[in-house]
C-alpha cells in the first residue's frame, strides 16, 4: 500500500455535479484512494454533508440548475456542523472574478474543467492534510483549554468556600447550593454546558463577604439600619474581587454575585432590578441559596424543615423568586433531598 493509500483510505470525498459524466470521471480518479459519495444536485449535497457520516472534503460544481455551487458553499459555511468541511470548486467558469467569488465564500481551492487527474489528486491530498492538521491542533487547544478551565473552576470553588468559612458556615453549603443550582438550571434550560458553568460560578455568590467586618457579618442578633447597609456592600465587594475577565466562568460568577439578592418584584438590592432584567443565573441561585439557608443551622437560627422551607419559597413566587422557576425547583425535590443528604454538614467542619 502506498503512502497515499495509507493516508486517505478512510476519508470520504463528496462529488457534487449535475452532469453524471463529470461525477463518473472524478469518481474514477478518486476511488482508488478514497471513499466517494456523489450528489447530482444541491439539495442532495446539503443532505449528505449535514448527515451523520460527513464527508472530509467536497468537490463542488458551480453551474447547476437547482442551487448553484456558490449558494451551496455559502449554506455549508453558515452551518456549524458543516462549516469546517473543505470545499474545492470544480467548474468550467474560468474568469478571475469567478475564482475570487469562490474564495470569498470560503472555498479552499478552485479547479478548472476539464480536470487533470494528477492535479485533482494532489490538491485533494494537500487540503485533506491541512484539514487533518487543523483538526489536530484544534483538539490540542481544546484539551489545553479544558485543563485551564478545570484549574480555574477549582480556584473559584475554593474562593467560594473561603467566603463561607468567614461567614461562620461550613463549606458544604457551597456544594449544596451549587448542586441545587445546577439541577434547577438543567431542568429550566436543558443546556448542560451552561448548567455546569453555573455550578462552578454559583459558589462565588457571596465572595464579597470577605470584605465585611466580623462585627457585622457574625452578629447573632438583628442588624440595625447602618449595619444592614454595610452588609449589602458585600455585593459590590464581590464584583470588585472577581474583576473584569474574558472567562465565561468568571463573567457568570460576577453576574451571580451582582444580582442574586435582587428580587422578582424589584424590592431586592443593590440595583432594584425586577423580573427578567435579573439574569437567569442569579434567579436560579437566589432560590437555591435561600432554600439551603433555610434548611441549615446557622448561629442565629435552627434549621427549618424542608416542608416549611418549600412553603415559604412557594409563597414568595412572583415576589422574591421567579414564578416560573419555583414549580420547577419543587418538582426537583427528590433529587434536592439526595444532594442535601450527600453533603450534610459535619460539626467537625464548622468554623467558629
Amino acid at each position: 500500500m502506498t503512502e497515499l493509500d495509507e493516508q486517505s483510505s478512510r476519508q470520504t470525498i463528496l462529488v457534487v455535479d449535475d452532469n453524471p459524466e463529470n461525477i463518473h470521471l472524478l469518481s474514477a480518479i478518486l476511488q482508488p484512494y478514497y471513499n466517494v459519495k456523489a450528489a447530482i444536485n444541491g439539495f442532495i449535497a446539503l443532505q449528505i454533508a449535514g448527515g451523520v457520516d460527513k464527508p472530509d472534503l467536497i468537490l463542488l460544481d458551480i453551474m447547476m440548475p437547482d442551487i448553484d455551487g456558490y449558494s451551496i458553499c455559502k449554506e455549508l459555511k453558515m452551518m456549524p456542523e458543516t462549516a469546517g468541511i473543505p470545499v474545492i470548486f470544480v467548474s468550467a467558469k474560468r474568469e478571475e472574478e469567478d475564482e475570487e467569488k469562490g474564495f470569498a465564500l470560503g472555498c479552499v481551492d478552485y479547479l478548472s474543467k476539464p480536470v487533470s487527474p494528477p492535479v485533482v489528486l494532489a490538491r485533494v491530498r494537500a487540503h485533506l492534510q491541512l484539514s487533518n492538521q487543523r483538526f489536530h491542533l484544534m483538539g490540542l487547544v481544546k484539551e489545553r483549554t479544558k485543563a485551564l478551565e478545570k484549574t480555574r473552576m477549582e480556584m473559584v470553588r475554593s474562593l467560594g468556600r473561603a467566603a463561607e468559612f468567614k461567614d461562620n458556615e461550613t463549606g458544604q453549603h457551597v456544594l449544596r447550593m451549587s448542586s441545587y443550582s445546577r439541577l434547577l438550571a438543567e431542568q429550566a434550560t436543558e443546556n448542560r454546558e451552561w448548567s455546569e458553568l453555573l455550578y462552578s460560578a454559583a459558589g462565588m455568590h457571596d465572595i464579597g463577604k470577605i470584605g465585611i467586618p466580623d462585627g457585622v457579618l457574625l452578629k447573632k442578633g438583628k442588624l440595625d439600619p447602618e449595619e444592614w447597609a454595610i452588609m449589602q456592600r458585600h455585593v459590590d465587594y464581590g464584583v470588585n474581587i472577581l474583576g473584569d475577565h474574558e472567562s465565561d466562568l468568571l463573567k457568570m460568577a460576577v453576574e451571580v454575585a451582582k444580582y442574586h439578592h435582587e428580587k422578582w418584584d424589584g424590592s431586592g438590592y443593590p440595583g432594584g432590578f425586577s423580573g427578567k432584567d435579573i439574569p437567569l443565573s442569579a434567579r436560579i441561585v437566589a432560590i437555591a441559596d435561600v432554600f439551603d439557608a433555610l434548611t441549615s443551622d446557622r448561629p442565629y437560627k435552627k434549621a427549618w424543615s424542608v416542608a416549611d422551607a418549600i412553603q415559604l419559597i412557594e409563597s414568595e413566587a412572583g415576589k422574591h423568586f421567579d414564578p416560573e422557576l419555583v414549580p420547577v425547583f419543587i418538582a426537583c425535590l427528590p433529587e434536592i433531598l439526595e444532594i442535601q443528604a450527600q453533603y450534610m454538614d459535619d460539626v467537625s467542619d464548622e468554623t467558629f
